[in-house]
């Protein structure tokens, strides 16, 4: 039945891709010694492409390259150049390659292969060779899975394309190998309904067991990359199932009897053990009443034929049953081989909710609790994904999780994987498609429209609740989203811990808590939508996309109010910035321009008496001011509901000085003192300045003009290098960093100290000519440099920045937080290896409430010295 084997994975030699060199030039400082080349005439995606062809489903991964559009600006040169950053990096690092996962119904491989035609994924193959003597040049990809020998014909036939078979089981166990090392939140647990994501730490995932349930079973021991042996096995899987189900049911799906199962109730077939000890437990060997004794047992004693049996509690007991003998299996042979770690993936599993609970059941009933089954997000994609990678030069082997980041587009055609409609070429497609899908409900978005959480009886013996009114092939209830491959991005240097590093100071798995948020952000939605479309002038298609947009990030909050965990770990931070990605998919890439335009031109119309006001002050009442002013800029915040509205009662300008004189100490939580020792000493004793700081800036306008700058500033006039640390992309009202040197220069023009620091960090254009011929620049001063943080959120996870930021940090001993997103919402908690100040004001009255126990407008002043 059984049998045991060792393989490996080989991938076969690769030819390169034939590139379209004409017209090619270099692009940006013909003397760097690696710069970057532009292919103008080159196609704008080259794909890589593989297939695992199932008996019952075709899985497609496939890895596009955009070009990223770098920029050529000659201050953010010079900054990284004085960082010791190679000049030729990207400007914007969260662009890049994009891994794909799409999947179709075998029985309907005519739309697979309409879908690889329409993108031209078979023009973008890794190899290519002239066919058995032809003159035509076939594209070789790489395949998997029965049906790569049963269709290959027709893919040659269909697309001139000749498939490249790798083996299933090497394949497998390459897939689940990357998963679990590169993605952060692939493995879960799921008992009771509930689903719970496991950090694996990549340097202990070997060795584990991986359970492949197919039409039969195979229990592969994983020990390293490329080293696996299958130990066991059993022929009574998901086949099985499936075939006494359609005999038993007449059901003509495995779908129909998987929906089937869950309106069902095992005690009408089968025998349990109170049916043996009249409703008593048989306690003296640990067996509950509930416990099944023996599957389909009552129709051995019930005068009963099939037709007196309901199909749905036969599709249940089924699933039971072989659920149940298949994690014993698997248990058992952990046991044998030691192993730590079960994971389950396969055809059978397929994310149903139930399937999962029976199995998390079985596991922790046979080890007392010692063990737990967990599960994969993409595990049906395990096999295409294996052979992607026997690509010899796939590129994926070096990424590591910070360098990942799975997005989630309401892209149609396709969502969770699977297809929906015909591939889309443009924009203006993809909104026609959701106007005429999407108002069907979130049916499109949603796998299976879930209940709120609840139990399903421990094992599966009572009914179980946790079903949907819909149930389709990707029953997972989890979206498979795109995976963007960042190799720019790293881990900040400076946290204390990145192993304990948690970013979101809300905990979203209370529901209370995610019913509020998902309420913020719906009711936000019009008046965003409103200043999205007046930043694109109002125009018939710019109202056309506000409103695609709209129905898309609903559909998204729709989503995940059904099935919290659909899209991975659900963070506040990963909710807001999936809002902005939103924003971006359908072309709104600044909603807010114009607005930080006009409060960054009114803030600097009053910077130069503030200047003076302060330069009039005693030290140590300076600094006091600055960091008041710094919180009562806050205050300038489009992301909050409460600050939108002071906008419709004021100016600027009236609004920051009303918070001004409304900063009293204490504050909520007030630091100041510590600080104040830190730079200015007690007595006699001076401490020596920062050598580098990295001020993490929020909103434009008075929050960076009036607030932060004024701070940089003091901390330059003490000898204290500067690096504002901006987004590399527009999120809200926030300043980005290629707004942020021209803000610079404007306030310059007005303060000698930061003309002088700006000139040292290359910010202004017109000093040019004396800082590019040094790393370090002929300027005496400390400089005011600026870097991007690689992402475009109101919120920041310190686990994924950018690589200039993390250069910039290697030397810095202060940072400073300012703002709700990235001081409160995240980071709240954190701790770092250098100086760190925490500055907001709390414009969220629930978050003043259960995280400081404050109210509104309250301050937040919080230092915490090196740990």
């Amino acid at each position: 039945m059984a049998h045991t084997g060792n393989s490996s994975m080989h991938g076969s030699s690769s030819r390169p891709q034939l590139l379209d060199l004409s017209k090619a030039e270099i692009q940006g400082n013909e003397e760097e010694k690696y710069p970057s080349i532009l292919l103008p005439n080159q196609s704008h995606d080259i794909s890589y492409l593989a297939l695992d062809i199932g008996g019952s489903l075709i899985k497609l991964v496939y890895f596009s390259r955009h070009q990223d559009q770098s920029t050529n600006d000659k201050r953010m040169r010079n900054v990284k150049n004085r960082l010791g950053f190679p000049s030729n990096r990207r400007s914007y690092p969260i662009l890049g390659g994009r891994l794909h996962f799409v999947k179709f119904e075998t029985r309907k491989i005519s739309e697979c292969l309409d879908f690889i035609y329409s993108k031209k994924l078979h023009f973008g193959g890794g190899e290519s060779r002239y066919s058995d003597g032809s003159t035509e040049l076939n594209a070789i990809i790489k395949a998997t899975g029965g049906g790569a020998h049963k269709f290959a014909d027709l893919f040659k036939e269909r697309l001139g394309l000749i498939l490249d078979k790798e083996d299933e089981m090497s394949c497998l166990v390459a897939g689940a190998n990357f998963l679990l090392k590169a993605i952060r939140h692939e493995a879960f647990t799921h008992m009771e309904g509930q689903k719970e994501f496991v950090q694996i730490d990549p340097n202990d995932l070997f060795p584990y067991l991986l359970v492949n349930i197919g039409s039969g079973v195979s229990m592969i021991k994983v020990d390293g990359d490329g080293k696996f042996e299958r130990i066991s096995g059993t022929n009574v899987g998901g086949g099985t199932y499936w075939g006494l189900g359609r005999l038993l049911t007449k059901c003509e799906s495995f779908d129909e009897l998987l929906e089937l199962s869950q309106k069902g109730d095992n005690r009408n077939t089968d025998m349990l053990v109170g049916d043996i000890y009249g409703g008593m437990d048989y306690a003296k060997i640990g067996l509950s009443a509930s416990t099944i004794a023996s599957s389909f047992g009552k129709a051995t004693s019930e005068k009963k034929g099939l037709e007196d049996y309901r199909p749905e509690d036969i599709s249940l007991s089924l699933l039971r049953m072989i659920s149940y003998n298949i994690a014993q299996i698997a248990y058992l042979n952990a046991l044998r081989f030691g192993l730590k770690r079960i994971f389950f993936g396969g055809f059978f599993i397929r994310g149903h909710a139930y399937t999962m609970d029976a199995i998390s059941f079985a596991i922790h009933f046979w080890s007392n609790g010692a063990a737990q089954a967990m599960f994969l997000r993409h595990e049906g994609f395990l096999g295409a994904l294996g052979a992607f990678m026997s690509y010899e030069k796939h590129g994926l082997d070096d990424l590591m999780v910070h360098q990942l980041v799975e997005r989630f587009p309401m892209g149609a055609p396709y969502t969770g994987g699977n297809i929906h409609g015909p591939p889309l070429r443009d924009l203006n497609e993809k909104i026609s498609w959701m106007e005429k899908f999407l108002q069907k409900g979130t049916e499109i978005t949603a796998p299976v429209p879930m209940t709120r959480p609840g139990t399903t009886g421990l094992g599966g013996f009572e009914v179980p609740l946790s079903k949907g009114s819909i149930l389709r092939s990707d029953a997972s209830a989890l979206n498979v989203g795109v995976l963007h491959l960042v190799p720019t991005l790293e881990v900040f240097p400076l946290l204390a811990d990145p192993k304990i590093y948690e970013p979101n100071t809300i905990d979203l798995s209370d529901h209370s808590e995610l019913e509020y948020w998902f309420k913020i952000l719906s009711e936000n939605l019009p008046d965003l939508v409103a200043k999205a479309v007046a930043s694109e002038g109002g125009t018939d298609d710019a109202k056309r996309r506000g409103d695609a947009f709209a129905r898309a990030f609903s559909a998204h909050l729709t989503r995940l109010m059904e099935e919290p965990a659909a899209y991975g770990k659900l963070g506040l931070a990963r909710l807001l910035e999936m809002r902005e990605e939103c924003l971006r998919e359908f072309h709104f890439f600044d909603a807010y321009i114009s607005i930080k335009q006009r409060e960054n031109e009114a803030s600097i119309a009053v910077l130069p008496d503030l200047l003076m006001e302060l330069d009039s002050l005693d030290e140590e009442t300076r600094l006091l001011t600055l960091i008041e002013g710094v919180l009562a800029a806050n205050i300038f915040d489009w992301g909050s509901r409460a600050c939108v509205d002071l906008y419709n009662k004021g100016t600027i300008i009236e609004i920051y000085r009303m918070s001004r004189n409304k900063m009293q100490r204490p504050w909520r939580v007030d630091d100041f003192d510590v600080f104040k020792e830190r730079m200015l000493g007690t007595g006699d004793k001076k401490p020596p300045p920062h050598k580098r700081a990295l001020l993490f800036v929020d909103n434009s306008g008075a929050d960076i003009v009036l607030g932060m700058l004024p701070l940089a500033r003091e901390l330059l006039r003490r000898g204290t290098e500067v690096v504002l640390v901006a987004n590399s992309l527009p999120a809200l009202n926030d300043v980005t960093a290629m707004e942020l040197p021209d803000i610079v220069a404007e306030a310059a023009k007005h303060c000698d100290i930061l003309r002088r620091a700006a000139e040292s960090g290359g910010l202004l254009v017109d000093a040019m000519s004396t800082t590019l011929d040094s790393p370090r620049g002929n300027s005496s001063s400390v400089p005011l440099m600026v870097v991007e943080n690689g992402c475009g959120s109101p919120c920041i996870d310190f686990r994924q920045v950018s690589s200039e930021l993390a250069a910039a940090a290697k030397d810095a001993d202060l940072v400073i937080l300012e703002g709700m997103g990235r001081a409160l919402h995240t980071n709240l908690n954190a701790r770092f290896k250098c100086d760190a100040l925490k500055l907001a004001m709390v414009k969220n009255q629930r978050f003043a409430e259960k995280l400081i126990k404050g109210n509104i407008y309250d301050c937040i002043c919080k230092y915490e010295p090196a740990n």
